[in-house]
Order: structure tokens, then sequence, then C-alpha cells
């Protein structure tokens, strides 16, 4: 079986052919809403008659879309991301469950609650575990899915857990100061701004308790939800994009080979970036998601 590794230049030659429709005068609105009685925060752009809905990862929240949104919206979809309980402005605190499959539960209630029938899914990191997990429960709800970066796909053991769980917990400025610069390629693209942000957003009121109880969960329950096998299962009906910076030292990109391997499909590598691809090249990755929604 061979996997395809389409490398996606983000070099200083590009043109305005090869990333079409990079600019936008598309807003993004912001609003709060609920799943369940859970607070959330909603981050939206355009009013296509298709929803693509984002979702983030450990630590982030919706915001990491914003150089996204406009753009995917622009070619003529809805599109949304949430912040997670325990993340950005959602509720924080103890009385969640904090999990991949407590998180897909809120996801879905969501979408149900919001009348979002089936859409695209778009996930990174553990946005990506928690939209493959609910794409194997209610696989009809399903138009397409986006993985960039994945978690979960194959369990990763008591070490490795451990290692997350450790830098989940640590909330203090050198610790998210830590974080920020090991998913990108290029730190310079951290500022302090930035990092100021993420440390009081990650500080805020219930956050550490969140953490604390997101980490107790990636100690002793995440390899239990691996989901890679249920994708597997489904590979031949799912349409799916496999998405990978190729400096990923998060998750290496070795880890997305052979995943769309046993998917018998392809992986698009961006080089020159890290665990935020869709961040740190956004036209790259815009295109890239662009091209593959528009060959549906």
């Amino acid at each position: 079986m061979t996997v395809q590794s389409k490398d996606v230049s983000t070099g200083s030659n590009r043109t305005e052919r090869d990333y079409p429709m990079m600019e936008t005068n598309l807003e993004i609105i912001a609003y709060p809403a609920s799943a369940g009685g859970t607070h959330t925060r909603v981050l939206e752009a355009g009013k296509g008659q298709e929803t693509v809905f984002f979702l983030h990862g450990v630590g982030a929240r919706a915001d990491r879309w914003r150089r996204n949104l406009p753009v995917v919206a622009a070619a003529g979809y809805r599109c949304m991301a949430i912040d997670l309980p325990g993340h950005g402005f959602a509720r924080k605190g103890v009385g969640f469950n904090y999990s991949v499959p407590g998180y897909a539960d809120f996801a879905q209630t969501f979408l149900n609650e919001n009348g979002i029938g089936d859409c695209h899914l778009v996930g990174t990191s553990m946005g990506a575990h928690i939209l493959s997990t609910l794409c194997c429960r209610n696989r009809s709800r399903v138009r397409s899915l986006t993985l960039v970066g994945a978690t979960g796909l194959f369990p990763i053991g008591a070490q490795a857990r451990e290692r997350i769980a450790a830098r989940i917990s640590d909330v203090s400025r050198e610790g998210i100061g830590r974080k920020l610069a090991a998913v990108v390629y290029d730190s310079t693209l951290v500022t302090e701004a930035i990092r100021e942000e993420e440390w009081r957003i990650n500080n805020s009121p219930g956050a550490i308790d969140s953490f604390r109880l997101l980490a107790e969960y990636f100690r002793n329950g995440l390899d239990g939800d691996a989901v890679g096998k249920g994708l597997i299962a489904q590979a031949a009906g799912l349409k799916h994009l496999i998405v990978w910076g190729e400096e990923d030292r998060s998750v290496p990109i070795d880890i997305g080979r052979s995943f769309a391997a046993e998917m018998n499909s392809s992986l698009v590598s961006i080089p020159r970036t890290a665990h935020v691809p869709y961040w740190e090249a956004p036209e790259a990755f815009n295109a890239t998601l662009v091209r593959f929604l528009g060959s549906l």
C-alpha cells in the first residue's frame, strides 16, 4: 500500500493563482451560545447552504481558525467554530465530562440544537479526535472529515500520556510560552501579545480545574478512546482529507502517514509548518481545504 504525500509550497514565489480567494471582505461574527445548557462562544462567517464546522485542540480556542473561516466562507460555505468547555470563553470548572467522548457529545448537541444537519467537519489535534469520534458514532451526519495533525488515531502508551498530561496542567507563563513555541515551526510568529492573551485566558476562573480534569483523562482514559480503527472501517465511504505540518513535533508526521496508509489515502504535508499549519501557512491550508470541499 502506497501513501501519496503531497507537499504544498508556502514559499515566496507563490502567486494569486496558486492560492485563490485569499483576500476577502467577509467578516467573522462572534456570539454566545449553549449546548445542553453548557455555555460556549461561536465564531461564524458566510451564509452558504453547506456548513463547515471547525474544532480546535487542547489549550486553544475558536480564534485559532480566524485565518481560515473568512476564506472558506468566501468559497460559498457557512463556517462555524466553537470554544470547547474549559477553553476560550466557554464554560470552565468542574461538572463537565472533560474527555473525548464528552466533548463529542457536546459538539453533537451543539449541532443538533442549532439545526445543523449533515456538515463538513474540520478538526485539529484533539479537535480532530473529537470529530472523528462523532463521525464514527453518526456517519450519516458527516459530509466530509478533515483531520489536521490529529491525536487519538492510535494508542500512545502511558509514558507519552503522562508527558502530555504534565504539559496540559502547566498553565504558568513559562509553560504556556513553551507550549506555543512547540506547536509552530517559526517561533517568531508567537508574539508577546499572543503569549499574554493565552496565559490570561488559560488562567481565567475555572480554567485550572478544567485542565486538571483534562490531564487526568489523558493519563487514564485517552488510549481507550483511540478512534483510528473506527475510521479505517469507514474509509471506503468517507470523504476525508488528511493534512499535516511537515515539522510537527507534537504529533509527528509519520503517524499521519501510517494512518493514511491504513485509510488507503493520501496525506497533504505543508512544509515549514509544525502542529498548526492552518495558522502558520493559512494560504496553503485554505487553498487545500477549499479545493477538497469543492471536489465533493
